[in-house]
């Protein structure tokens, strides 16, 4: 019987479900890199995992967040700056790369990783007005 829930779960999904990252993974496969983010075929923005669980955010508008990462009830939670409430996601390793899951209570569409550079990410510097 377990079986057959099992291949019916299989059938609908199209494809078995990944593993949840753990915070020791994530760690390991983001840290020292750059990722770049889409969502439903459009970019979405960028993220810088640098050492000590440190993070840079950018919506790839030049200008970036500064934030850390720690994990909560197996989710990887992000705090920023700018934005002290923490934002938490669940990652999964596919064939493509991450992909990213919001876990809050508003909606939101999967984010993918659509590139992996070692390079940072691109900030300009801060606006100087008069």
């Amino acid at each position: 019987m377990r079986a057959l829930i099992f291949s019916l779960t299989l059938i609908g999904l199209g494809a078995p479900a990944q593993a949840q990252m753990t915070a020791a993974e994530f760690d390991a496969y983001t840290r020292g890199h750059t990722f770049y983010y889409g969502a439903g075929g459009e970019p979405y923005g960028g993220e810088e995992y640098l050492e000590n669980k440190r993070v840079r955010w950018s919506f790839l508008d030049g200008k970036c967040q500064d934030g850390q990462w720690y994990e909560e009830d197996g989710m990887i939670c992000f705090i920023y700056e700018n934005r002290p409430e923490p934002q938490c996601w669940s990652f999964e390793q596919s064939a493509g790369g991450l992909v990213a899951r919001f876990g809050g209570p508003r909606a939101m569409a999967e984010l993918y990783e659509v590139e992996k550079s070692d390079e940072p990410l691109l900030c300009l510097g801060p606006e100087i007005g008069v």
